[in-house]
């Protein structure tokens, strides 16, 4: 599938918009513009998009939208919170992409009857909990969907995800580190600013 560049891509997404109010149960983070981007770009070079995507967690849209403007046709967002949907909705009229679905639900025990989908996730890690690994959950649910995936987790998450990825007969084909800066949002950080050296993962799992 042909589709734009990525610094393009990465352009474009610039345009999306953080949340104003965000959940610290959630986790929910901003996904960088340029980490959408790649992501997303990389899916179109594979052909990974010529299958309905499925944003699992999607937040603002980042990655869903990313999605659709990189050349997907059928794109669907799930998210727990309503008004994460809403401004998801409203990201992707102000992007300008194809029409996306944006379902509540929680993505976990998600209602697609599906198993040849693509998977573009950034879900959440759990650190701040001490629930380590609380991505698993998310891992699971793409087992049962999808023909491949592409998740992003936190640092020294790689031999997590490739046991994981064993364990169901599946196949790690590209592993990569990409900056995620992370603000000061919640009552619980310490500084300004802090950059996570987050991995990034396409498994194969068909």
């Amino acid at each position: 599938m042909s589709g734009p560049s990525r610094r393009t891509l990465a352009r474009r997404l610039e345009a999306v918009a953080d949340f104003s109010e965000p959940s610290a149960s959630l986790e929910q983070y901003l996904t960088p513009a340029d980490l959408a981007a790649h992501v997303c770009h990389l899916a179109g070079l594979h052909d990974d998009l010529d299958r309905p995507v499925l944003d699992l967690g999607t937040g603002t849209g980042m990655l869903a939208i990313g999605a659709s403007l990189a050349g997907a046709e059928r794109v669907v967002g799930v998210d727990v919170d309503p008004d994460a949907l809403a401004l998801a909705g409203r990201n992707a009229a102000a992007v300008g992409t194809g029409p996306i679905e944006w379902v509540r639900g929680d993505a976990i025990r998600h209602p697609f009857a599906l198993t040849d989908g693509t998977v573009i996730s950034n879900p959440p890690f759990g650190a701040q909990h001490g629930n380590r690994h609380a991505d698993r959950a998310f891992l699971e649910a793409t087992a049962e969907i999808a023909a491949v995936s592409y998740t992003i987790h936190n640092e020294d998450s790689q031999s997590f995800v490739e046991s994981f990825a064993a364990d169901h007969s599946a196949t790690v084909t590209h592993a990569f580190r990409a900056p995620l800066p992370i603000g000061n949002r919640f009552d619980f950080h310490t500084r300004s600013e802090q950059t996570l050296d987050a991995e990034v993962f396409r498994i194969e799992w068909r």
